[in-house]
């Protein structure tokens, strides 16, 4: 799936949550940790799915990925490569930090964008 499919489909793009961090992802799907709201979820079951995006700087060049993850699964629904300048500020930024990461800031923007989310 690219960024058109993804703007096409209209069950996925609405099910984006835009606040959800990895770390948010974690804690609610696989372990028993603080949310940002507890009532943001009534029930932590398999039947839960979380759609998001997330910026992985572990290959170069960074690359955003939405997941879908319900209780233990993960699927990885789509991966792209950011344009050109952005993905320049992303290396000098963060990209020297290896790991995985909430979309925030101009890249969240971007994204917004380009999704007409």
């Amino acid at each position: 799936m690219n960024l058109n499919d993804i703007k096409k489909n209209l069950n996925v793009l609405n099910a984006v949550d835009w606040d959800m961090t990895p770390e948010e992802a974690i804690a609610l799907h696989l372990e028993w940790g603080p949310l940002r709201d507890l009532s943001y979820y009534n029930s932590r079951d398999n039947n839960n799915e979380t759609v998001y995006f997330v910026m992985n700087t572990w290959k170069n060049p960074p690359i955003i990925t939405l997941v879908r993850r319900r209780g233990f699964d993960s699927e990885e629904l789509a991966s792209f490569r950011l344009p050109q300048g952005l993905e320049e500020q992303v290396i000098r930024s963060e990209g020297k930090h290896k790991g995985v990461y909430a979309v925030e800031g101009e890249v969240r923007e971007w994204l917004k964008k380009e999704l007409a989310a």
